[in-house]
Parts: structure tokens; C-alpha cells; sequence
């Protein structure tokens, strides 16, 4: 594991990844043509799809899914349903324009594309699903259906 301090000032961010993976042959740093597939890639796109980060709660009344999505506007977000029952939540976070006098001391925030998708349960009522932006947090509600009482028919005993 290498963790190497670039000056004589700690700053946590200068630390280097460990990548459990470096020097194996199905490692980060391995080629397409590899026997195995690559793990551990770190292109901006498996950034920004690893940085959607999303809770999911269930209520009596629904399930409740919460997206950090700093920065979106509403209409850089799609919440959709597919095959019935699989909500898919994706988006764009474009990156920053440079301009041609920027000097960029660092660069941590993910811009790409993300992409989550949830199977939903059965007694989930997708044809009313809702969705709200506030505060950079998308909040779609699923509603569930009632729970259904078992019809209880008395038998008289006899004898």
C-alpha cells in the first residue's frame, strides 16, 4: 500500500489509491485484450455513476427513494419505469468549461453520466409514482398498494 505525502504539509487529498489489484494481470492497469475484465477502472464515467448516491426507505404508504444530485437541474434528471416494475433513475453532470487563463489545482468533483435502477416489489403502484427536486435531492415516492386483508369465511361445526 503506498500512502506518500507530496509536501511537509499532511493534506488528505494528496494521498496516493491503493489499488489491491495493480501489478495482477485482471488489475485497473490492465489492457482490454486481458484475460479477465478490468475491476478497479477509474474513468470519469465509472466516477460519476459510483457518485450517485441513493437511499431507499419503505413506509407504511411507499417506498421512498432519495438521489444526491448536487448541481442537476430537474431536466438534467430522468426518473423512468421499464418493464413494469424496475425504476431506472439517470442523469448527466456535464463537466466545467475551461477557459484559457483557468489553472485548475484540483479536480474532484464527477461529471459523466450515472445510471441506477431498483426492481421494484409487487405491491408497488407504478402507474403513480412522483418525483421532486429540492435542495440538489431527488425524492421519488412509490406508493404501495394496501395489503390485502385474507377473506375469512366462518364454517359452522357440527355434531
Amino acid at each position: 500500500m503506498s500512502l506518500i505525502r507530496r509536501s511537509n504539509v499532511f493534506d488528505p487529498f494528496s494521498l496516493d489509491l491503493w489499488d489491491p489489484f495493480q501489478g495482477f494481470p485482471f488489475g485497473s492497469g490492465s489492457s482490454s485484450n486481458s484475460l479477465f475484465p478490468s475491476f478497479a477502472s477509474t474513468n470519469s464515467e465509472t466516477a460519476a455513476f459510483a457518485g450517485a448516491r441513493i437511499d431507499w426507505k419503505e413506509t407504511p404508504e411507499a417506498h421512498v427513494f432519495k438521489a444526491d444530485v448536487p448541481g442537476l437541474k430537474k431536466e438534467e434528471v430522468k426518473v423512468e419505469v421499464e418493464d413494469g416494475n424496475v425504476l431506472q433513475i439517470s442523469g448527466e453532470r456535464n463537466k466545467e468549461q475551461e477557459e484559457k487563463n483557468d489553472k485548475w489545482h484540483r479536480v474532484e468533483r464527477s461529471s459523466g453520466k450515472f445510471m441506477r435502477r431498483f426492481r421494484l416489489p409487487e405491491n408497488a403502484k407504478t402507474e403513480q409514482i412522483s418525483a421532486a427536486m429540492e435542495n440538489g435531492v431527488l425524492i421519488v415516492t412509490v406508493p404501495k398498494e394496501e395489503a390485502k386483508k385474507p377473506d375469512v369465511k366462518s364454517i359452522q361445526i357440527s355434531g
